[in-house]
This record gives C-alpha cells, sequence and structure tokens, in this order.
C-alpha cells in the first residue's frame, strides 16, 4: 500500500556539506526538506521508491535498480564524506519485472547494472535519513517514452505493492525549469518561470490529468527536469485521494525548487485520470482523422496498410487527378501525444506522382525512421499524421531570407545535407532553424562553405 508521496527537488546545495553556508540562500527549501521527510518517517515504510532523473535513462526502457544493494557519496560535489549504502528491496522489483513484463511495457532490471547512487537520489535520502533510516530501497530511471508510459509504469509500480502488502513511500525527485534567470546556469527563458507557476498549481492541487497537457516542446524550452517523475508518482497514486500540503517554491539561484507532500486517503474513482485523458485523446484522433484531407487520409491509409502488411499501399484507383498527375517532394510525419514517432520524406519527387510519394514515404516513416522502432498496431490508433507537400528548394544567400513560420530550410555543405520543415513546435526563431538543421546533416553552422537554400510547403491534416 501507498503510505505516502512526495514531490522534491535534489540541488547538491541543500547539502550543508557542499553548500558550505551558500544552503541558507534556500532556507524555504529546506525547512521543507525536513518537513517532508518527518511526514514520511511518521508512516513508516517498508521501502522507499525514489524516481530520479539522473539515474540511468534510456529512451525506450525504464530502468530499474538491480542488485543487492548501492552505494554512492557526494565526492562529485565536494562532499566525499556524505555517502550512502542501501540495501534493496528485490523481492519487489522481482515482481515489479515480471508485470511489465507481462503487460509490455518496456523496462525492468535487465540491462547491466544501475551504477552508484546518483545525486537525484541522495540528495532526498540525506534529509531522509535524518528522520528515518528503517527502510529498503529501489530507485527508477526515467524515459524518452510519452507520458502516459510514465503513468502506466506507476500504475504498475502500486500494483506490485499492494501484491505484496508492502507499505511504499514514493518520492517523485525532480527540480522544475532551470531557465529562470539571465545569471543562472542555464540562463532566461520566458517558458521558466511559466512552467514552474503552472507545475506548482498542477501538484498543490493535485489535478494529476493536467499532467498529460504540457506540450513537449514546452517542457524542452523550459528545461525542466523532473516532470516525468511527477508523472510516474501520479500514476502510483492512480484512484486514490490525496490531500496536497504545497510548502515551498524557490528559483533563487535561477532554478526551481519546490516541495509537495501528499497523505493517503480511501480509493476515489473519479481519480483514474489516464483512462479519461485516453479516452478523450481517442476520440480526439478519430475525429481529426475523419476530417483528414486526401493527402493526410492518404497517408493514414499507406501507414496502416504498411504496418499490417510491410509493403507499400497500392496506389488507389479513385484518388483525385492533383495526387495522380502533380509530382512534388513530400514528407509523411507521425505524433503520438505531441511527441515525434516518425518523419521520413523527399525533397524532390523520387516516384510517377505526389500519391506515390505519400504511400511510399508512409511506409518509411512507419517503419525505417532509424530514429525509432517500427510503429506497431496497437500504437495506429494513437496516430496523428501530416503530410507536408514541398515547393521547388531555392538557394538564398543568407538567413535574412528565412521565415520560420513560412519557409523550410535546407543546409548543403560539402556532401552533407539537413533539412528541416516550416513551422514546427518549439522552433521560434532563425538562429534555432539554421542550428537544428545543420545538426541533423553533421554540418557545422559556421563553415564558409555552408549553402542556404528554402522551400514552402502546404502542410496537409
Amino acid at each position: 500500500m501507498i503510505v505516502k508521496a512526495v514531490m522534491v527537488p535534489h540541488p547538491p546545495i541543500a547539502l550543508h556539506e557542499v553548500g558550505r553556508g551558500e544552503e541558507s540562500k534556500i532556507q524555504n527549501t529546506l525547512d521543507a526538506f525536513h518537513k517532508a521527510a518527518k511526514e514520511i518517517a511518521e508512516t513508516k515504510p517498508e521501502t522507499v521508491i525514489v524516481l530520479s532523473p539522473h539515474a540511468v535513462m534510456y529512451r525506450d526502457w525504464f530502468q530499474i535498480s538491480s542488485g543487492n544493494n548501492a552505494y554512492g557519496n557526494m565526492s562529485r560535489f565536494g562532499a566525499r564524506s556524505v555517502s550512502f549504502q542501501k540495501e534493496y528491496d528485490t523481492e519487489l522489483t522481482s515482481l515489479l519485472d515480471q508485470m511489465l513484463e507481462k503487460d509490455g511495457i518496456p523496462g525492468g532490471t535487465d540491462y547491466d547494472r544501475m551504477p552508484g547512487l546518483d545525486h537525484g537520489t541522495m540528495v532526498p535520502l540525506y534529509f531522509l535519513d535524518q528522520e528515518y533510516t528503517d527502510y529498503r530501497l529501489i530507485r527508477i530511471g526515467l524515459s524518452g517514452m510519452p507520458l502516459t508510459m510514465h503513468y502506466r509504469l506507476g500504475m504498475k509500480i502500486a500494483e506490485a505493492a499492494q501484491e505484496l502488502n508492502r507499505k511504499i513511500a514514493v518520492i517523485g525527485s525532480g527540480d522544475l525549469s532551470h531557465c529562470q534567470k539571465e545569471d543562472g546556469p542555464y540562463g532566461f527563458d520566458p517558458a521558466g518561470p511559466e512552467y514552474d507557476e503552472r507545475i506548482m498549481k498542477t501538484m498543490g492541487s493535485a489535478d494529476f490529468g493536467e499532467l498529460f497537457a504540457y506540450p513537449p516542446s514546452f517542457l524542452e524550452k523550459a528545461q525542466e527536469c523532473g516532470h516525468r517523475s511527477f508523472v510516474i508518482m501520479a500514476g502510483i497514486l492512480d484512484g486514490l485521494s490525496v490531500t496536497p500540503h504545497v510548502y515551498s517554491h524557490e528559483a533563487t539561484f535561477g532554478v526551481g525548487y519546490g516541495i509537495v507532500t501528499y497523505d493517503i486517503g480511501a480509493p476515489d474513482e473519479n481519480r483514474h485520470f489516464l483512462s479519461v485523458y485516453e479516452k478523450e485523446e481517442k476520440d480526439r484522433i478519430r475525429k481529426e482523422a475523419e476530417n483528414s484531407d486526401i493527402y493526410a487520409s492518404l497517408a493514414r491509409k499507406a501507414v496502416l496498410y504498411a504496418v499490417r502488411h510491410h509493403r507499400v499501399l497500392p496506389l488507389p484507383g479513385n484518388l483525385p487527378s492533383v495526387l495522380k498527375e502533380k509530382k512534388a517532394g513530400v514528407f509523411v510525419s507521425l505524433h503520438i501525444q505531441g511527441e515525434l514517432r516518425g518523419c521520413i520524406g523527399t525533397i524532390s519527387p523520387v516516384t510517377a506522382c505526389v500519391g506515390e510519394e505519400i504511400c511510399r514515404n508512409a511506409l518509411s516513416a512507419a517503419l525505417k525512421d532509424p530514429r525509432f522502432p517500427p510503429v506497431s498496431e496497437s500504437e495506429l490508433e494513437w496516430l496523428e499524421i501530416s503530410t507536408d507537400v514541398l515547393g521547388e528548394p531555392e538557394v538564398i544567400p543568407d538567413s535574412s531570407m528565412l521565415d520560420v513560420k513560412r519557409y523550410g530550410v535546407i543546409c548543403r555543405c560539402n556532401e552533407r545535407t539537413g533539412l528541416l520543415l516550416p513551422d514546427l513546435e518549439g522552433v521560434d526563431t532563425v538562429e534555432e532553424q539554421i542550428s537544428i538543421t545543420c545538426r541533423k546533416g553533421g554540418i557545422d553552422p559556421d563553415d564558409e562553405d555552408l549553402i542556404l537554400e528554402r522551400f514552402e510547403v502546404v502542410r496537409h491534416v
């Protein structure tokens, strides 16, 4: 059973041995840490689960602490004397392994053993251990998978704890935005304070369904650290009434630190946030698909056919002439819950018509994008599909002739080429557009041989 949950940051400077007096500048955070630790201690948990952004993180796997125990110290931060030796709850991790495999959730202890304890784990334990030490530990890393998968992992953790009748305390470890001040370690971006204000309201009200509504591009701009930790914690609390206590929020050093604790109450059928979100998403995607234009509709048919038959969709005979007679480069983009799931295209046409170009690139986007595993049938109902038909590229003398909303860009240098479509969420300046495009092509943006081209697209959804 879940007996306590807390959301805390993990600034090493909060430790006196590291801060050496500087920690007094975040006294509200220190006081809140002690309150959170006391609240955990009062519940006497048998196991403490730490969800840490600084544990091992894979794009498509949740790494769960393996082995029998782990050691860590704060030598990286000049405080070798601060060390931790923790016994792992191997019975619970073993059961969780089995549950994840059974339900097809990518995660477990199968990979190499995690290295020593990370500071995302050790900082919260520093405060907890001053109040209570009679617990075993589990730490879990985050992943690059959608937020819904993180929430689903949390639900499985709660199910495993229930099956073993284990008293569990959960620590959602994570700093908030890292770009709160110009003189901070990551500079300033307006998304920083906006994220902090928003996430403190979400977590302070315990309205965890809002966690799914944060666009990936916004999370990236805010340079947040703990959002996925908080989502897993919300999943652990799925279907339970909770009483939140907001203790602190500071951004003294340009990084947001927020602390909220949760008293756990009785089951509450109105707090199954994932099922509500997924129903709404399915309805929205279905309606959008029904209203797709002829280009996006053909792309969807081609993706479904490719995933199910592993072949390019034969061009339907009843297509409008514009798809059968016109030639153009085409990009097909796939997204799931705001995250890119595949994108493949051609700068110039390589087939007899736009229709064939769409069908060919739809298969490649779904099955051959080297950045992602092939799309599975279970993902088809979640796919949002768009098609970009490219105009003829033109060479331009410099970046002043670009507009991130109107023009895509092609960067060429010697034998290397990078391309970026226009009007992408999170790409707000020409400088960002060129930087990303060069990075995709492995090009130095300052190379004197760099050639810029621009093109317009017609986006079909």
